[in-house]
């Protein structure tokens, strides 16, 4: 499962980063590596981007980068 599939309120643990490059850097520069527990906070208003709780911090990814980040089954 991808974290773009997630609800808001649900929880999960990144898996790992289907990302390459300069891209990649930036996720694990926020603290998406593999074993990171997430929450998604909320959606905007048009459903794109998410904001998620990532290590004590609020970070909003939009839904193409998000698509590529898999995930534990998500709990809610």
């Amino acid at each position: 499962m991808t974290m773009n599939q997630m609800k808001t309120g649900d929880f999960a643990t990144v898996q790992r980063l289907d990302v390459r490059g300069g891209a990649r850097r930036r996720l694990q520069d926020l603290g998406l590596i593999e074993g990171t527990y997430i929450e998604c906070l909320q959606k905007s208003p048009l459903g794109d981007p998410v904001a998620y709780l990532i290590r004590g911090a609020v970070i909003a990814i939009r839904s193409d980068e998000s698509s590529r980040i898999l995930i534990s089954e998500k709990t809610s």
